[in-house]
C-alpha cells in the first residue's frame, strides 16, 4: 500500500492562494491561515519581503499593468505548482505606496516535506523579483528613483532554467 505521502500529485488539486493588494497586510496572520488550511503538510516555507528600513528612503511606490499583473501571478502559481508537490501555495504581493519595514510581498509553500516548500518559495520569489509585471520607484532626499532588477537577481533566475534546461 503506497502511503498518502507518496500519492501522485495533480495541479489541478491545487487552488493556490494569489492576491494582489493595494493596502497594507499581515504576514503573520496570512501565514497562520495558511498554515491552518494546510494541517496534512509535513513544512511550511515562507519568504516576507519588505521595504527596506534605510535612512535615506522615505517611500517606495510598486506601479503594475493591471490586465496582465494577476493573470501573470497565477501562471507563476501555476508553473511553480507543476513543479513540485505542493499542498498549498500562498502569493501575496502590495501595489502602491509603502513606508519603510513595511511588507511588500509573501509567498508559501506547504508540502508534505521541506525541501519541495523550500524550492517552491524560492523560484516564485525569483520570478517576482525580476521576471514580473511590477515597477519599483523609492523617494529618497526628496527625490523618486527607479529601481531596476540587479545583475544577481537575474542570475537568480536564470538557475532555474540552467537546472532542467526549462523556465
Amino acid at each position: 500500500m503506497r502511503s498518502r505521502c507518496c500519492r501522485p500529485f495533480r495541479e489541478a488539486d491545487l487552488d493556490p492562494d494569489v492576491r494582489l493588494l493595494d493596502k497594507g497586510f499581515s504576514p503573520g496572520k496570512a501565514l497562520g491561515l495558511f498554515a491552518k488550511a494546510h494541517p496534512e503538510a509535513g513544512g511550511i516555507a515562507s519568504f516576507v519581503g519588505k521595504v527596506r528600513p534605510d535612512d535615506l528612503v522615505q517611500v517606495l511606490k510598486l506601479s503594475h499593468y493591471e490586465p496582465l499583473t494577476l493573470p501573470g501571478m497565477r501562471a507563476l502559481a501555476a508553473q511553480t505548482a507543476g513543479r513540485w508537490p505542493l499542498d498549498g501555495l500562498l502569493i501575496h504581493h502590495r501595489v502602491g505606496y509603502m513606508r519603510p519595514g513595511a511588507p511588500i510581498v509573501l509567498v508559501a509553500a506547504a508540502a508534505r516535506h521541506r525541501r519541495a516548500a523550500i524550492e517552491a518559495v524560492d523560484f516564485a520569489m525569483d520570478h517576482l523579483k525580476s521576471d514580473a509585471w511590477f515597477w519599483k520607484r523609492e523617494k529618497r532626499g526628496g527625490t523618486w528613483h527607479w529601481i531596476e532588477p540587479r545583475a544577481e537577481d537575474h542570475a537568480d533566475l536564470a538557475r532555474w532554467s540552467e537546472a532542467t534546461g526549462r523556465d
